[in-house]
């Protein structure tokens, strides 16, 4: 098995004191805790945050210490170990080394030189085990799943905390003032979220790692997120339909006019025809949401009557001599 060079792991000198190796560990061990780095990296993050526990579980013990400078004084830095005769020291089986640590794991060269010492001061210390997952629900409008594209929104997190990095201790005396000893703190991320293309309502996704940390250096868990469309200004949901206002001016729905309408589908065009009343109804097919069955609702094309935003002269003198030229009151509605 190859040495283990503890001081140089933590980027000590050999006369190190226990403070400047504890300043050393927190600084390492908050750059390579295995939840701050992402999935392509987190295998070389855990490992390195083993040696560096490893290190600082050697030099912080006066007896640990004492006992690996006097047999690793000689040592070069590569070379195998070989552990003392006499069975002073034994190594031990995988499986045996599993129940002790929980997968988190020494090197063989740790368990050989100080296997008894971890049995007796370890024995109890949990697995590392895989996060919870979390549920969420996101609100949505229809016309935010019509846009498409990516989506922000703010998640409600509990993490490691970064200044002790999730151990709860600044030292053996002192609780981080962080995290109040807890090792965990509440805080909040922003989650990009790219809409899908067959959105309806109730959709739940599943995000990979976006769940509740792991303990002990297990991984993380996942958040499904719940979609829920609401109607807007334009659009309005009811069940699988949608209802959607459409404005065409007064001479569109007298003489008929094609006009673009926004689906989930896309781009549509409407056709409308002559004579089309304002409040009227036009309904195209499969075009409303999707079911959890995979049946489509329709989209109905509620008609409004109205007018272009800048008016010509022209236009306005026409609209006078429309109101000359017959009945000046509408009636309906809300209208008394």
């Amino acid at each position: 098995m190859k040495f283990q060079d503890y001081y140089e792991i933590l980027g000590v000198k050999r006369d190190a004191s226990v403070d400047d190796i504890k300043k050393a560990y927190r600084k390492l061990a908050m750059k390579w805790h295995p939840d701050r780095h992402k999935d392509a990296d987190r295998a070389a993050a855990e490992e390195k945050f083993k040696r560096i526990n490893e290190a600082k579980e050697v030099l912080t013990d006066p007896e640990k210490r004492a006992k690996y400078d006097r047999f690793g004084a000689n040592w070069q830095h590569g070379q195998d170990f070989t552990p003392p005769g006499g069975g002073q020291w034994r190594s031990m089986d995988p499986g045996e080394f599993e129940d002790l640590f929980g997968g988190s794991g020494f090197s063989d060269f740790f368990a050989s030189m100080f296997g008894d010492e971890m049995r007796a001061r370890t024995r109890g210390r949990p697995r590392a085990t895989r996060g919870a997952d979390s549920r969420a629900e996101l609100n949505m409008t229809v016309s935010d799943a019509i846009k498409g594209g990516s989506r922000e929104f703010s998640l409600a997190t509990v993490q490691d905390c970064e200044v002790c990095g999730g151990s709860g201790v600044l030292d053996e005396r002192h609780a981080c003032p962080a995290c109040a000893g807890l090792g965990r703190v509440r805080g909040h991320k922003t989650i990009e979220l790219k809409v899908p293309k067959e959105l309806h309502d109730g959709m739940t996704l599943r995000l990979r790692g976006l769940g509740d940390p792991g303990q002990g250096g297990g991984e993380t868990g996942d958040l499904y997120l719940t979609l829920r469309l609401a109607g807007d200004d334009v659009y309005r949901v009811e069940g699988a339909n949608v209802f959607a206002d459409v404005p065409v001016a007064p001479w569109e729905a007298i003489e008929g006019a094609r006009v673009d309408l926004r689906t989930l589908d896309g781009t549509v065009t409407l056709t409308v025809p002559a004579g089309t009343r304002s409040g009227d109804k036009l309904r195209l097919r499969k075009l409303g949401l999707r079911r959890e069955d995979g049946s489509r609702g329709d989209l109905y094309a509620v008609i409004r009557y109205a007018l272009p935003e800048d008016l010509t002269e022209q236009q306005k003198e026409l609209l006078k001599q429309l109101k000359e030229a017959g009945p000046k009151e509408v009636k309906g509605g809300a209208r008394g």
